[in-house]
This record gives structure tokens, C-alpha cells and sequence, in this order.
């Protein structure tokens, strides 16, 4: 039986107690040392400052509090995970201070690292000195991250690389290869060099002091074990597995996959008819579903490219058009799963291209739709990993590329956890073209072979459409009404954007809000919830335009993000003040809105990151905060013109992935049958 919640957290507090008796029996136990010898007085004078260590090394971290006498305040990080109660428990008794946060800042779920920064820099300005990990969980280990020396650029506080370590001690073999320290041990505390960041310094000297600060941390590690005597190789990380140079045998989990799919084959038909009757499938091309082309093959070299949805397929559709332009001998076959997707490549694909929905992942489907086209390369879009597709793909010896590739911390552990699926079929692809270097070395650990990191297509993709007869319609209907666009928004962002239209029309009278939420569905629902709270509220799909007395105009209909885009000055970009991970600001941008973010935007950490550094946006955390910021977007003279010149040098300074992407590609392509433009 589940234990509550109530009884997980009393559980988990006496675990954090015992845990503090425990590290204190250690300390007792122990003939003690520190290095240098003046440590305390070098420290003393540094007060306030960033305490770094190693993660594995830290369980005796809250003892140097007590052996230098608690003579100055502490406070120290815990990240928002499940031990976070017992880490917590542990470390206040020993009288530091605990912010909650970013342990985990670069998952998909944002485990709060903006406000943990917030909290670090108001602790450091209080005089309280901050103590944390540098390699951020789940690693890579003794891998510095961004976060500490952004953290010590901003408060102007120094780094001081920081190491424990006795002579007994237990290693359990986790990312970090956690150390327990055992009592009546020789004990020794080491404190490095300080490491001073400057607050004029920019990316490139950030990752300057970031590997000076591992630098640090590892020769302070060193003298440690050095001085106990203890043996540093038992802590050594492990080395990575040897790279593949051919893929991984199926395996016994793929197989397995492959007979499941076969009997879910069965159930195929009814489970598209019901999505059918939801909207959800073309009745009239269904059989592409069951791998039955609508169209015949083209003539020639033929590229298949599969994009989930219109976020990816509008990211491609440059490369595919690019690429046509390249070979005047090609034809490509875009494959969508969505009826968005497909209305879109209807009217956006250029001649050459065709359109087909994806078929099923059954072996039969898949081996129908291959038979048909023949595809001469095979193009997966982001984290589009199909195991019939890929598998048969192989078999056949087509070159396979994966392009754009992301995969958040989420999913590459539950692959991992599935090593038996996820080897066979990441080692099968001939080339991975990630979005940044994290997503690389995320890929490779899967066991992809070839893999380059080389920029997010997205940001060199096309804006979304926009309908100039409705764009004029609405703007007449709006009549110059200071304007709020809340985009793909997710509940309940919607109260929070609610509250901030109450409190920003008390200042701006005719101030108008549009929401449009991710999912057009929830249309009804979020207008008739904005009604019962006093708003007047139109909704588009109704057939209902804003009004001089409309307060908020709900927009539940697909495909025109574009002209909304294109109607207002600010863009507030949901998914982002809840823990989904953000949605995409760059259409936003493209159409001359400025946009604001909540904290949780790790689904596009590239993108927000230079905008951050650009001040092309502005992070909120809360209705009083987006009313802020959209306030002084639309009254501050000169603030919207800063902030869009900030967001297109962002942009600018990520551009480029498009012609990467597609010379990759064409090397891809048969060699005998090239044959490029006479221009």
C-alpha cells in the first residue's frame, strides 16, 4: 500500500536526523586537520563567499561549519527532489540555511533554478556565505556548470574550490560516486585558492572560470585523500563506454517490442476510427496509417523526412526547400502525424515535396510503406524514435540521420533505463545532428555513433503564417487598445494571466488581453472560468470578436499564432510558469513581439539563455511580475525597442544550423546521382 505524503515526509525527516547524528559521530571520532594551516583566517576574510565541492564529496560539508566555530552565517542549496527533506533536516540542524532550487537545472522539469539564484544572490548580499555543488545533478560528474560562476559574477563574490575527505570511507557507485566518510578516520579539510569572476565577463570568460573552477576542486580533492592516505583511484568516475563503430545487435527487448506491436496491429483499426470520429484522423487517408501510399514514388533520389508535428515540420520545411534547391535530381516525402501538420505542408511545401501521415510502428505497416517509397536517405526529426521504423529502415541499408535531435533529461533516463531497447536503435542512426552540446553527449551515451552539435533549426525557421484580412479585421475591432498576447498557454497559466490583465487595466484603461491556449480544446472551459470571475470575454470559436468592452478574447482555434503574433508589441510565452518547460518565443520574435517568459523554459534553454544575456526578454514568476513587465513594455519610452533589438541579436547569435543541417545531409545523399544547379 502507498504510504501518504504526510508519512513520506516524517519518514524522510527522521532519515535527515539520523543522518545529522551520524555525520557528527563521524567529526567526533575523527583527528582532524586543515589545509592550509591559516585556512580559517583566509576564509574569514573572504566571508561572504561561494563554498564549492564536488557532489559525491559533500556528505561532511556541514561539519566545516562547526570546526571553524560557526563564526560567520552559512546557507547552502538543496535541490526539489524527494531526499530534499532529509538533506534539509540534516543541514539545519547544523545551523545553515537552506535555499530549495536548482539541483537540477538543466532537466526538462526545472526544479526552480532561476529562484534559487535569486535566493543565493539575497543570502551572499545578507552576509551569509553560499555553499554548493558545482557538477550539477545527473552530471556529468566533476563537470563545473554555468550556474556557480554565474552565480559569483553576479554577486561579486568569490568562488573558493573547497574538498573533505578521511581515511575510511565507503564509495557507492552512483553518477557522482558518492563517498561515505566512516568514523575514527583521519579527517581533513582543504581550502583552494579563491577564484574571482568579473562582472563585465562574457560567455567566452565564463567558461574560462568555469574550468578553473573544476581545476580548483580537483587539486583540492587531491590534497585531500593525499593527506589522509586514503586511495583517490576508489573514487575515480568510471570511463565512458568505448564508442560503437557498428550497431548494437537487436537484442531480446526489441524483439519483444516488435511482437507487441504486431498484436496492437490488431486494434489498429478500431483505435483510428475512434480518433477519427474525435477529429483527430483524416478518414479519407487512413490507409497511409496502415503504410498504403496515396500517391505514387517519384522518379529518381528520394529524401524521406519525418517531423512529429507543425513545430518540427516548420523547422524543416527550410532544409527540405534548401535542399531541393541543392539537387535538382530529388524529390522529398514529408511525413507528419497531426492534421495541423497536414494542412500545413499542403499549402507550405514546395514543388518536389509531397506529404503522406505517418504509418503505424507495426512490422507490416512499416515494411508496406518501405516497400512503396524506397527511400534513399532516412530523416528523423528531433526526438522522433519509432523502433519498427528505425530497425527496418537499417535492415534495408538506408542511411538514417537524426536532425535537430533533442531529448530531455526525463526521457534519456527512461531510455537508459531501457539500455536494451535504446542501444539497438540510437547506435543505428549514421549521423546525429544535435541542437547543443548537452543533447550531444546525451545521444552518445545512448549509443549513438556520429554525433555533432551544431545549432536548433528552429531558429532559422520561417515565422507562422499570417492572415492579413484578419489581422486587419482585428485590429479594427481593437482600435489601437494597448494589447497582451498570451500564447500557448497551459492551465492554469491562464488565472495567473487573468490576474495580471485586472492589474494592469487599473492603469491602463483599454488594456486587452488574448489568450491562446496550447491546446484549442480547453477553449470553452477557460471563457466560461474567466466569466465566473467578473471578466467580459469573447471566444473565437464562437464566431466572436473583441469588443471596446471585452476584457479578454480567448482564441481556440489552430493556425494563427502568426497573426496574433503580428497584432501585439508583448508575447507572453506559456508552458513556462509551470513545470513543462517553455514553449517556442522565437515565432514570437520573428513577428516584431517582445516576449516574456516564466521561470521554467528549459524545453528551449539555448534560445532563453541568449536572451537573457541580451535582454531581448523578461523572466516572471507571477501575475504581479507579468503585470509589471508588460506595463513597462508598452509606457516606458524606448523599453519594447530594446528589448526587440536584444531578442534579434540573440537569434543572431544562435543562427546558422539551416546550411549545417543541410550540408550534412546532401554528403548523405547517393553519390552517383548528384547533380547540382548549373547556377
Amino acid at each position: 500500500m502507498a504510504q501518504s505524503p504526510q508519512r513520506e515526509s516524517r519518514l524522510r525527516r527522521i532519515a535527515g536526523l539520523l543522518g545529522e547524528r551520524y555525520t557528527r559521530f563521524v567529526y567526533t571520532t575523527s583527528t582532524i586537520a586543515l589545509d592550509p594551516p591559516d585556512a580559517r583566517e583566509r576564509v574569514a576574510a573572504l566571508h561572504p563567499f561561494i563554498l564549492s565541492m564536488w557532489h559525491g564529496q559533500f556528505v561532511l560539508m556541514p561539519t566545516l561549519h562547526e570546526f571553524n566555530e560557526k563564526t560567520f552565517p552559512v546557507s547552502a542549496i538543496v535541490a526539489r527532489h524527494k531526499d530534499a527533506v532529509a538533506i534539509k533536516t540534516l543541514l539545519e540542524k547544523f545551523d545553515i540555511t537552506v535555499v530549495e532550487g536548482a539541483g537540477a537545472a538543466h532537466r526538462k522539469k526545472d526544479r526552480g533554478g532561476a529562484a534559487a539564484l535569486r535566493g543565493a544572490m539575497r543570502l551572499l548580499k545578507d552576509g551569509r556565505t553560499f555553499s554548493m555543488t558545482a557538477d550539477i545533478p545527473p552530471g556529468p560528474a566533476r563537470q563545473a556548470g554555468l550556474g556557480i560562476v554565474t552565480l559569483a559574477r553576479f554577486s561579486g563574490r568569490p568562488i573558493v574550490p573547497f574538498a573533505v575527505a578521511t581515511s575510511r570511507f565507503l564509495v557507492f557507485p552512483t553518477w557522482s560516486r558518492l563517498t561515505i566518510n566512516l568514523p575514527f578516520s583521519k579527517l581533513v579539510y582543504v581550502i583552494g585558492d579563491p577564484i574571482w569572476v568579473p562582472a563585465e565577463a562574457d560567455a567566452a570568460a565564463l567558461e574560462d572560470y568555469r574550468r578553473a573552477v573544476e581545476a580548483g576542486l580537483n587539486k583540492a580533492t587531491e590534497r585531500a585523500y593525499a593527506m589522509v592516505g586514503g586511495n583517490i583511484a576508489r573514487i575515480a568516475l568510471p570511463p565512458p563506454p568505448a564508442p560503437l563503430t557498428e550497431p548494437a545487435p537487436e537484442g531480446l527487448a526489441l524483439k519483444a517490442y516488435r511482437l507487441a506491436t504486431r498484436a496492437f496491429g490488431l486494434a489498429a483499426p478500431m483505435l483510428l476510427w475512434l480518433r477519427g470520429r474525435q477529429g483527430k484522423e483524416d478518414p479519407a487517408r487512413r490507409g497511409e496509417r496502415y503504410g498504403k501510399a496515396s500517391a505514387p514514388r517519384p522518379e529518381g533520389p528520394l529524401l524521406w523526412m519525418h517531423a512529429a508535428s507543425v513545430g518540427e515540420a516548420n523547422a524543416v520545411l527550410p532544409v527540405i526547400a534548401q535542399l531541393l534547391e541543392e539537387r535538382d535530381d530529388l524529390s522529398v516525402l514529408l511525413t507528419t502525424g497531426t492534421l495541423t501538420s497536414a494542412a500545413m505542408a499542403r499549402s507550405r511545401l514546395p514543388p518536389r515535396a509531397l506529404h503522406q501521415f505517418i504509418v503505424l510502428d507495426v512490422p507490416e505497416y512499416v515494411s508496406a510503406f518501405l516497400d512503396h517509397w524506397k527511400p534513399d536517405l532516412a530523416v528523423f526529426v528531433e526526438s522522433e524514435v519509432w523502433p519498427n521504423l528505425i530497425v527496418d529502415v537499417s535492415r534495408r541499408q538506408i542511411p538514417l540521420a537524426l536532425v535537430n535531435a533533442r531529448m530531455s533529461r526525463r526521457s534519456a533516463r527512461r531510455w537508459k533505463w531501457f539500455s536494451g531497447l535504446s542501444l539497438p536503435l540510437f547506435s543505428r542512426f549514421d549521423l546525429a545532428l544535435a541542437q547543443n552540446e548537452t543533447f550531444a553527449r546525451t545521444l552518445q551515451r545512448l549509443g549513438a555513433r556520429k554525433v555533432r552539435a551544431i545549432g536548433n533549426l528552429k531558429i532559422d525557421a520561417p515565422p507562422p503564417l499570417v492572415d492579413a484580412a484578419e489581422l486587419d479585421r482585428l485590429r479594427r475591432a481593437l482600435d489601437g487598445r494597448p494589447l497582451l498576447v498570451a500564447a500557448s498557454t497551459h492551465n492554469p497559466e491562464e488565472e495567473v494571466v487573468a490576474e495580471a490583465h485586472r492589474l494592469v487595466a487599473a492603469r491602463l484603461p483599454r488594456f486587452c488581453t488574448i489568450i491562446a491556449p496550447r491546446h484549442p480544446g480547453r477553449g470553452k472551459a477557460i471563457a466560461s472560468r474567466l466569466r465566473s470571475r467578473g471578466f467580459t470575454v469573447a471566444l473565437r470559436s464562437a464566431d466572436e470578436r473583441p469588443d471596446a468592452a471585452t476584457d479578454i478574447y480567448v482564441v481556440d482555434t489552430i493556425g494563427e499564432l502568426g497573426t496574433l503574433y503580428a497584432l501585439a508589441d508583448v508575447a507572453f510565452i506559456g508552458g513556462s510558469l509551470i513545470p513543462h518547460g517553455g514553449q517556442n518565443p522565437i515565432e514570437a520574435i520573428r513577428h516584431g513581439a517582445v516576449p516574456l517568459t516564466g521561470p521554467h523554459w528549459t524545453n528551449f534553454r539555448d534560445v532563453y539563455r541568449a536572451l537573457l544575456r541580451h535582454k531581448g526578454t523578461r523572466e516572471v514568476a507571477s501575475a504581479e511580475a507579468l503585470a509589471v513587465a508588460v506595463e513597462e513594455a508598452l509606457t516606458q519610452e524606448g523599453e519594447l525597442a530594446r528589448m526587440r533589438d536584444g531578442a534579434k541579436a540573440a537569434l543572431a547569435s544562435l543562427s546558422g544550423a539551416l546550411d549545417r543541417t543541410v550540408a550534412a545531409l546532401v554528403e548523405m545523399l547517393p553519390e552517383s546521382s548528384r547533380v547540382r544547379r548549373a547556377s
